[in-house]
């Protein structure tokens, strides 16, 4: 076996994108949203990770960006692997942390550049507003809150781990 230097090893490992995302709700469960002003579709509020980044150091930043406020980034509730796809040449990881329930909007200061609005929605009214590849997040996330077991999805889809066959 030939040894390979760090650099040249590291080098050739798959790499990918990191993102963080908060599930936040209202007092009845219904799923706060933000509408990014780049995009078509709503989204959960958060973003990639930058370099140096924990995922729930890069939610929480996310949250006081996007929103203005400061909230307690949770549990972990959702992890969801996605392959590369269109112009993403890479897969991405994206976490979906417990940030908690918020009574109202109020407080709420969105940066207008970036965002157009913020609002509560129902599990399947925030379903039908996200991406086709992002909305199972929801009903996982609630799930996972609920039984305080974190969902892996793969490409959004519920992956089940089975332990292989001796």
């Amino acid at each position: 076996m030939t040894w390979t230097e760090p650099a040249m090893w590291y080098a050739n490992l798959a790499s990918f994108y990191a993102a963080a995302a908060a599930f936040i709700t209202d007092p009845v469960g219904n799923v706060l949203l933000v509408k990014p002003a780049y995009r078509d579709h709503w989204a959960f509020p958060g973003g990639y990770v930058d370099e140096g980044e924990y995922p729930h150091g890069a939610c929480a930043r996310e949250i006081r960006e996007e929103l203005g406020v400061a909230l307690v980034v949770g549990d972990l509730l959702v992890v969801d692997w996605a392959p590369s796809a269109g112009k993403r040449p890479r897969p991405i990881i994206s976490f979906t942390f417990d940030c908690g329930t918020i009574t109202s909007l109020g407080g709420i200061e969105l940066p207008r550049q970036e965002l157009e609005d913020v609002a509560f929605f129902s599990a399947q009214g925030a379903v039908q507003r996200l991406p086709g590849n992002v909305a199972p997040r929801v009903h996982a996330a609630v799930r996972a809150r609920d039984t305080r077991a974190p969902a892996y999805l793969a490409g959004g889809s519920p992956s089940v781990l089975r332990p292989k066959a001796q």
